[in-house]
Protein backbone atom coordinates (compact mmCIF):
# COMPACT_ATOMS: atom_id res chain seq x y z
CA UNK A 1 0.00 0.00 0.00
CA UNK A 2 2.83 2.40 0.87
CA UNK A 3 5.76 0.71 -0.83
CA UNK A 4 6.80 3.74 -2.88
CA UNK A 5 7.26 6.08 0.08
CA UNK A 6 8.13 3.64 2.84
CA UNK A 7 11.92 3.75 2.27
CA UNK A 8 11.78 7.53 2.70
CA UNK A 9 10.06 7.51 6.07
CA UNK A 10 11.04 4.27 7.83
CA UNK A 11 13.44 4.65 10.75
CA UNK A 12 14.68 2.63 13.70
CA UNK A 13 14.66 2.90 17.49
CA UNK A 14 14.57 0.54 20.45
CA UNK A 15 10.79 0.06 20.66
CA UNK A 16 9.10 -3.35 20.89
CA UNK A 17 6.05 -4.19 18.76
CA UNK A 18 3.84 -7.22 19.42
CA UNK A 19 1.17 -8.71 17.16
CA UNK A 20 -1.02 -11.29 18.94
CA UNK A 21 -3.14 -13.20 16.44
CA UNK A 22 -6.03 -15.40 17.56
CA UNK A 23 -6.61 -17.37 14.37
CA UNK A 24 -10.19 -17.06 13.12
CA UNK A 25 -11.04 -14.64 15.94
CA UNK A 26 -13.91 -12.88 14.19
CA UNK A 27 -17.42 -14.29 14.17
CA UNK A 28 -21.03 -13.56 13.42
CA UNK A 29 -24.11 -13.78 15.63
CA UNK A 30 -25.49 -17.19 16.55
CA UNK A 31 -29.08 -18.16 17.39
CA UNK A 32 -28.74 -16.20 20.64
CA UNK A 33 -27.56 -13.09 18.82
CA UNK A 34 -23.95 -13.12 20.07
CA UNK A 35 -20.52 -13.98 18.73
CA UNK A 36 -17.91 -16.08 20.50
CA UNK A 37 -15.92 -12.98 21.44
CA UNK A 38 -19.03 -11.31 22.86
CA UNK A 39 -19.84 -14.42 24.92
CA UNK A 40 -16.31 -14.76 26.30
CA UNK A 41 -15.28 -13.38 29.68
CA UNK A 42 -12.29 -11.22 28.75
CA UNK A 43 -11.59 -8.69 31.52
CA UNK A 44 -7.97 -8.10 30.46
CA UNK A 45 -8.70 -7.53 26.77
CA UNK A 46 -11.67 -5.35 27.74
CA UNK A 47 -9.48 -3.16 29.96
CA UNK A 48 -6.95 -2.86 27.14
CA UNK A 49 -9.74 -1.94 24.73
CA UNK A 50 -10.91 0.87 27.01
CA UNK A 51 -7.35 2.22 27.22
CA UNK A 52 -6.52 1.83 23.54
CA UNK A 53 -7.95 2.17 20.06
CA UNK A 54 -10.34 -0.28 18.43
CA UNK A 55 -11.68 -0.95 14.97
CA UNK A 56 -12.42 -3.66 12.44
CA UNK A 57 -10.22 -4.85 9.60
CA UNK A 58 -10.85 -6.51 6.26
CA UNK A 59 -8.19 -9.15 5.53
CA UNK A 60 -8.50 -8.90 1.73
CA UNK A 61 -11.60 -6.96 0.72
CA UNK A 62 -15.36 -6.69 1.05
CA UNK A 63 -17.10 -10.02 0.69
CA UNK A 64 -13.85 -11.96 0.15
CA UNK A 65 -13.28 -14.99 2.37
CA UNK A 66 -9.52 -15.30 2.94
CA UNK A 67 -7.40 -18.35 3.48
CA UNK A 68 -4.84 -18.32 6.25
CA UNK A 69 -2.05 -17.26 3.89
CA UNK A 70 -3.69 -14.06 2.61
CA UNK A 71 -5.06 -13.35 6.08
CA UNK A 72 -1.62 -13.36 7.66
CA UNK A 73 0.21 -11.63 4.83
CA UNK A 74 -2.23 -8.73 5.20
CA UNK A 75 -1.49 -8.54 8.93
CA UNK A 76 2.23 -8.59 8.18
CA UNK A 77 1.75 -5.55 5.91
CA UNK A 78 1.84 -7.21 2.48
CA UNK A 79 -0.87 -6.80 -0.12
CA UNK A 80 -2.40 -10.30 -0.12
CA UNK A 81 -3.53 -10.01 -3.75
CA UNK A 82 -0.15 -8.89 -5.03
CA UNK A 83 1.74 -11.49 -2.99
CA UNK A 84 -0.32 -14.61 -3.63
CA UNK A 85 1.42 -17.65 -2.21
CA UNK A 86 0.47 -21.31 -2.50
CA UNK A 87 0.04 -23.17 0.76
CA UNK A 88 2.63 -25.75 -0.20
CA UNK A 89 5.52 -23.34 0.32
CA UNK A 90 4.16 -22.42 3.75
CA UNK A 91 3.84 -26.03 4.85
CA UNK A 92 7.32 -26.84 3.56
CA UNK A 93 8.91 -23.86 5.32
CA UNK A 94 6.90 -24.63 8.44
CA UNK A 95 8.40 -28.11 8.79
CA UNK A 96 11.90 -26.85 8.07
CA UNK A 97 12.29 -28.02 4.47
CA UNK A 98 14.61 -26.33 2.00
CA UNK A 99 12.86 -24.91 -1.06
CA UNK A 100 15.06 -23.68 -3.89
CA UNK A 101 14.22 -21.74 -7.05
CA UNK A 102 12.57 -24.17 -9.49
CA UNK A 103 11.32 -26.55 -6.77
CA UNK A 104 7.62 -27.34 -6.47
CA UNK A 105 6.28 -27.44 -2.89
CA UNK A 106 2.95 -29.11 -2.16
CA UNK A 107 0.74 -29.55 0.88
CA UNK A 108 -0.49 -33.07 1.58
CA UNK A 109 -3.25 -34.65 3.66
CA UNK A 110 -3.50 -38.28 4.63
CA UNK A 111 -7.04 -39.40 3.78
CA UNK A 112 -9.35 -42.43 3.85
CA UNK A 113 -10.35 -44.20 0.64
CA UNK A 114 -13.23 -46.72 0.68
CA UNK A 115 -14.99 -48.30 -2.31
CA UNK A 116 -13.15 -45.85 -4.59
CA UNK A 117 -14.54 -42.85 -2.69
CA UNK A 118 -12.83 -40.38 -0.34
CA UNK A 119 -14.77 -40.86 2.90
CA UNK A 120 -12.52 -38.77 5.18
CA UNK A 121 -10.25 -36.01 3.86
CA UNK A 122 -8.26 -35.94 7.13
CA UNK A 123 -8.01 -39.68 7.89
CA UNK A 124 -9.78 -39.28 11.22
CA UNK A 125 -7.33 -36.51 12.18
CA UNK A 126 -4.60 -39.06 12.89
CA UNK A 127 -2.07 -38.03 15.55
CA UNK A 128 1.24 -36.48 14.58
CA UNK A 129 3.17 -39.55 15.78
CA UNK A 130 1.34 -41.77 13.26
CA UNK A 131 1.80 -39.14 10.54
CA UNK A 132 5.57 -39.31 11.09
CA UNK A 133 5.56 -43.12 10.76
CA UNK A 134 3.54 -43.00 7.54
CA UNK A 135 5.78 -40.31 6.07
CA UNK A 136 8.84 -42.44 6.88
CA UNK A 137 7.18 -45.32 5.03
CA UNK A 138 6.52 -43.15 1.97
CA UNK A 139 10.01 -41.66 2.07
CA UNK A 140 11.53 -45.15 2.03
CA UNK A 141 9.72 -46.13 -1.18
CA UNK A 142 9.30 -42.85 -3.10
CA UNK A 143 12.62 -41.20 -3.79
CA UNK A 144 12.34 -40.26 -7.45
CA UNK A 145 9.67 -40.01 -10.16
CA UNK A 146 11.03 -39.67 -13.69
CA UNK A 147 13.84 -37.08 -13.40
CA UNK A 148 12.31 -35.48 -10.30
CA UNK A 149 13.54 -36.23 -6.77
CA UNK A 150 10.97 -36.34 -3.99
CA UNK A 151 11.39 -35.01 -0.43
CA UNK A 152 8.64 -35.63 2.14
CA UNK A 153 8.31 -34.31 5.71
CA UNK A 154 5.62 -34.83 8.33
CA UNK A 155 3.64 -31.86 9.55
CA UNK A 156 1.10 -31.75 12.36
CA UNK A 157 -1.72 -34.28 12.74
CA UNK A 158 -2.69 -35.58 9.27
CA UNK A 159 -0.67 -33.03 7.27
CA UNK A 160 2.62 -33.39 5.45
CA UNK A 161 4.64 -31.49 2.87
CA UNK A 162 6.27 -32.65 -0.37
CA UNK A 163 8.99 -30.87 -2.33
CA UNK A 164 9.56 -32.03 -5.92
CA UNK A 165 12.99 -31.10 -7.32
CA UNK A 166 13.74 -31.29 -11.01
CA UNK A 167 13.62 -29.41 -14.31
CA UNK A 168 10.57 -27.73 -15.84
CA UNK A 169 8.23 -27.84 -12.83
CA UNK A 170 5.25 -25.50 -12.58
CA UNK A 171 2.73 -24.59 -9.88
CA UNK A 172 -0.10 -24.18 -12.40
CA UNK A 173 -1.74 -27.45 -11.37
CA UNK A 174 -5.27 -28.09 -10.07
CA UNK A 175 -5.75 -29.51 -6.58
CA UNK A 176 -5.81 -33.31 -6.42
CA UNK A 177 -8.52 -33.13 -3.78
CA UNK A 178 -12.31 -33.44 -4.29
CA UNK A 179 -12.75 -30.99 -1.35
CA UNK A 180 -15.80 -32.93 -0.04
CA UNK A 181 -16.32 -36.51 1.11
CA UNK A 182 -18.31 -39.09 -0.83
CA UNK A 183 -16.54 -38.26 -4.07
CA UNK A 184 -13.87 -40.26 -5.94
CA UNK A 185 -10.25 -39.08 -5.85
CA UNK A 186 -9.66 -36.13 -8.13
CA UNK A 187 -6.53 -36.25 -10.30
CA UNK A 188 -4.32 -33.22 -10.70
CA UNK A 189 -4.74 -31.44 -14.02
CA UNK A 190 -2.44 -28.95 -15.75
CA UNK A 191 -3.82 -25.41 -15.81
CA UNK A 192 -1.28 -24.38 -18.45
CA UNK A 193 0.69 -26.32 -21.07
CA UNK A 194 3.93 -25.94 -19.12
CA UNK A 195 2.35 -27.75 -16.14
CA UNK A 196 1.65 -31.07 -17.89
CA UNK A 197 4.77 -32.65 -16.44
CA UNK A 198 4.02 -31.43 -12.90
CA UNK A 199 0.47 -32.81 -13.02
CA UNK A 200 1.79 -36.16 -14.23
CA UNK A 201 4.39 -36.30 -11.44
CA UNK A 202 1.77 -35.41 -8.80
CA UNK A 203 -0.65 -38.10 -10.02
CA UNK A 204 2.11 -40.70 -10.09
CA UNK A 205 3.06 -39.77 -6.52
CA UNK A 206 -0.55 -40.23 -5.36
CA UNK A 207 -0.79 -43.58 -7.14
CA UNK A 208 2.43 -44.83 -5.56
CA UNK A 209 1.44 -43.54 -2.10
CA UNK A 210 -1.95 -45.25 -2.30
CA UNK A 211 -0.30 -48.54 -3.18
CA UNK A 212 2.20 -48.22 -0.33
CA UNK A 213 -0.55 -47.31 2.18
CA UNK A 214 -3.02 -49.99 1.04
CA UNK A 215 -2.83 -51.93 4.32
CA UNK A 216 -3.02 -48.83 6.53
CA UNK A 217 -6.20 -47.57 8.16
CA UNK A 218 -7.62 -44.95 8.27
CA UNK A 219 -4.77 -43.26 6.34
CA UNK A 220 -4.69 -45.30 3.13
CA UNK A 221 -4.33 -42.55 0.53
CA UNK A 222 -3.19 -38.95 0.15
CA UNK A 223 -4.58 -35.70 -1.22
CA UNK A 224 -2.31 -32.97 -2.63
CA UNK A 225 -3.03 -29.27 -3.05
CA UNK A 226 -1.56 -25.82 -2.61
CA UNK A 227 1.21 -26.06 -5.22
CA UNK A 228 3.80 -23.33 -4.92
CA UNK A 229 7.19 -22.28 -6.19
CA UNK A 230 9.53 -19.97 -4.28
CA UNK A 231 7.98 -16.46 -4.29
CA UNK A 232 9.83 -13.18 -4.60
CA UNK A 233 8.71 -11.29 -1.50
CA UNK A 234 10.61 -8.56 0.40
CA UNK A 235 11.79 -9.60 3.86
CA UNK A 236 10.72 -7.92 7.09
CA UNK A 237 14.07 -6.43 7.99
CA UNK A 238 14.45 -5.03 4.48
CA UNK A 239 10.90 -3.68 4.26
CA UNK A 240 10.29 -2.46 7.82
CA UNK A 241 13.76 -2.43 9.41
CA UNK A 242 12.49 -4.77 12.11
CA UNK A 243 14.24 -7.79 13.55
CA UNK A 244 11.21 -10.05 13.70
CA UNK A 245 10.38 -13.24 15.59
CA UNK A 246 7.51 -15.56 14.70
CA UNK A 247 6.09 -17.79 17.45
CA UNK A 248 3.64 -20.44 16.28
CA UNK A 249 3.07 -24.08 17.20
CA UNK A 250 1.55 -25.04 13.83
CA UNK A 251 3.94 -25.49 10.89
CA UNK A 252 2.00 -23.45 8.35
CA UNK A 253 2.14 -20.31 10.48
CA UNK A 254 5.85 -20.74 11.11
CA UNK A 255 6.08 -21.05 7.33
CA UNK A 256 4.25 -17.77 6.84
CA UNK A 257 6.55 -16.02 9.31
CA UNK A 258 9.64 -17.54 7.71
CA UNK A 259 8.40 -16.53 4.25
CA UNK A 260 8.67 -12.84 5.20
CA UNK A 261 12.01 -13.26 6.94
CA UNK A 262 11.06 -13.77 10.57
CA UNK A 263 13.09 -16.12 12.73
CA UNK A 264 10.97 -19.11 13.73
CA UNK A 265 12.55 -21.18 16.53
CA UNK A 266 10.79 -24.37 17.63
CA UNK A 267 8.13 -23.99 20.30
CA UNK A 268 5.89 -26.32 22.29
CA UNK A 269 2.19 -26.96 21.79
CA UNK A 270 0.61 -24.77 24.45
CA UNK A 271 -0.03 -21.07 24.93
CA UNK A 272 2.23 -21.29 28.00
CA UNK A 273 5.03 -22.59 25.77
CA UNK A 274 4.58 -19.71 23.34
CA UNK A 275 4.63 -17.09 26.09
CA UNK A 276 7.72 -18.68 27.63
CA UNK A 277 9.52 -18.40 24.29
CA UNK A 278 8.34 -14.81 23.91
CA UNK A 279 9.80 -13.91 27.30
CA UNK A 280 13.04 -15.75 26.54
CA UNK A 281 13.58 -13.89 23.25
CA UNK A 282 12.22 -10.48 24.28
CA UNK A 283 15.57 -8.70 24.31
CA UNK A 284 16.69 -10.08 20.94
CA UNK A 285 14.05 -8.72 18.55
CA UNK A 286 11.99 -5.62 17.70
CA UNK A 287 8.81 -7.26 16.39
CA UNK A 288 7.01 -10.30 17.75
CA UNK A 289 4.25 -12.31 16.03
CA UNK A 290 2.47 -14.72 18.38
CA UNK A 291 -0.06 -17.10 16.85
CA UNK A 292 -2.91 -18.92 18.62
CA UNK A 293 -4.41 -21.68 16.47
CA UNK A 294 -7.26 -23.37 18.32
CA UNK A 295 -9.71 -20.47 18.11
CA UNK A 296 -9.86 -21.23 14.38
CA UNK A 297 -9.98 -25.01 14.85
CA UNK A 298 -12.98 -24.81 17.16
CA UNK A 299 -14.71 -22.41 14.80
CA UNK A 300 -14.26 -24.83 11.92
CA UNK A 301 -15.62 -27.66 14.10
CA UNK A 302 -18.74 -25.63 14.91
CA UNK A 303 -17.75 -25.65 18.59
CA UNK A 304 -18.97 -22.29 19.92
CA UNK A 305 -18.06 -23.03 23.54
CA UNK A 306 -14.64 -24.38 22.61
CA UNK A 307 -13.79 -21.18 20.77
CA UNK A 308 -15.06 -19.12 23.71
CA UNK A 309 -12.80 -21.05 26.11
CA UNK A 310 -9.70 -20.51 23.97
CA UNK A 311 -10.39 -16.76 23.85
CA UNK A 312 -10.78 -16.79 27.64
CA UNK A 313 -7.54 -18.76 28.05
CA UNK A 314 -5.63 -16.18 26.01
CA UNK A 315 -7.21 -13.39 28.05
CA UNK A 316 -6.09 -15.05 31.27
CA UNK A 317 -2.51 -15.18 29.94
CA UNK A 318 -2.50 -11.60 28.68
CA UNK A 319 -1.06 -10.06 31.89
CA UNK A 320 2.12 -12.12 31.39
CA UNK A 321 2.51 -10.56 27.95
CA UNK A 322 1.75 -7.06 29.18
CA UNK A 323 4.35 -7.47 31.94
CA UNK A 324 6.95 -7.32 29.16
CA UNK A 325 5.77 -3.74 28.51
CA UNK A 326 5.55 -3.76 24.70
CA UNK A 327 5.54 -0.25 23.29
CA UNK A 328 2.74 -1.23 20.92
CA UNK A 329 0.50 -4.30 21.11
CA UNK A 330 -2.17 -5.34 18.63
CA UNK A 331 -4.68 -8.12 19.29
CA UNK A 332 -6.70 -9.34 16.33
CA UNK A 333 -7.35 -12.31 14.03
CA UNK A 334 -6.31 -13.17 10.50
CA UNK A 335 -9.93 -13.70 9.44
CA UNK A 336 -13.31 -14.65 10.90
CA UNK A 337 -14.24 -18.28 11.54
CA UNK A 338 -17.81 -18.22 12.89
CA UNK A 339 -18.79 -21.51 14.50
CA UNK A 340 -22.25 -21.14 12.96
CA UNK A 341 -20.57 -21.41 9.53
CA UNK A 342 -17.93 -24.01 10.47
CA UNK A 343 -15.60 -22.25 8.02
CA UNK A 344 -13.64 -19.09 7.28
CA UNK A 345 -15.85 -16.15 6.35
CA UNK A 346 -15.83 -12.65 4.90
CA UNK A 347 -16.93 -10.90 8.11
CA UNK A 348 -14.77 -8.04 9.45
CA UNK A 349 -12.29 -8.90 12.18
CA UNK A 350 -12.10 -7.11 15.55
CA UNK A 351 -8.92 -5.11 16.11
CA UNK A 352 -7.43 -3.72 19.32
CA UNK A 353 -4.28 -1.58 19.46
CA UNK A 354 -2.59 -0.09 22.54
CA UNK A 355 0.50 2.07 22.38
CA UNK A 356 1.90 5.16 23.97
CA UNK A 357 -0.12 7.51 21.79
CA UNK A 358 -3.24 5.53 20.90
CA UNK A 359 -6.59 7.32 21.11
CA UNK A 360 -8.75 5.99 23.98
CA UNK A 361 -12.07 5.74 22.16
CA UNK A 362 -15.65 4.74 23.01
CA UNK A 363 -15.19 0.96 22.85
CA UNK A 364 -15.88 -0.51 26.29
CA UNK A 365 -15.19 -4.16 25.46
CA UNK A 366 -13.18 -6.16 22.96
CA UNK A 367 -15.91 -7.45 20.66
CA UNK A 368 -17.15 -6.97 17.12
CA UNK A 369 -19.94 -4.60 18.14
CA UNK A 370 -17.75 -2.49 20.41
CA UNK A 371 -14.86 -2.41 17.94
CA UNK A 372 -17.29 -0.98 15.38
CA UNK A 373 -17.42 2.13 17.60
CA UNK A 374 -13.65 2.48 17.62
CA UNK A 375 -11.54 5.36 16.30
CA UNK A 376 -9.64 3.09 13.89
CA UNK A 377 -12.80 2.47 11.86
CA UNK A 378 -12.88 -0.19 9.13
CA UNK A 379 -9.41 -0.56 7.65
CA UNK A 380 -7.53 -2.98 5.40
CA UNK A 381 -5.40 -5.46 7.32
CA UNK A 382 -2.20 -4.26 5.67
CA UNK A 383 -2.63 -0.82 7.30
CA UNK A 384 -2.21 -2.29 10.79
CA UNK A 385 1.58 -2.55 10.68
CA UNK A 386 1.79 1.08 9.54
CA UNK A 387 -0.23 2.21 12.55
CA UNK A 388 2.01 0.15 14.83
CA UNK A 389 5.15 1.65 13.31
CA UNK A 390 3.76 5.17 13.62
CA UNK A 391 2.84 4.79 17.28
CA UNK A 392 6.29 3.32 17.95
CA UNK A 393 7.97 6.38 16.44
CA UNK A 394 9.37 4.37 13.54
CA UNK A 395 7.84 6.50 10.75
CA UNK A 396 9.17 9.95 9.89
CA UNK A 397 7.05 12.79 8.51
CA UNK A 398 6.35 12.45 4.79
CA UNK A 399 7.03 15.51 2.68
CA UNK A 400 7.96 19.08 3.55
Amino acid sequence: MYEEILPQIITTNDTKLLLLVLDGLGGTTNENGVTELEAANTPNMDALARAGSCGLHRPVGYGITPGSGPGHLGLFGYNPIKYQTGRGILEAFGVGMQVNPGDLAVRGNFATLKDDLIVDRRAGRIPTELCRKLVAKLREHIKQIEDVTVDIEAGKDYRFAVVFRGPDLSDKVSDADPQIVGKPPKPAEPLAPEAEKSARIVNKFIQMATEILADEHPANTVLLRGYATLPDIPKYEEKYKLRALGIASYPMYRGLAKLVGMDTPPVGETIDDEIALLREKWNDYDFFFVHIKKSDSYGEDGNFEGKVKIIEEVDAQLPQILDLAPDVIVITGDHATPSVLRAHSWHPVPLLMKGRYTFADDARKFSERECAKGILGHIPAEAIIMLMLADAGRLLKFGA
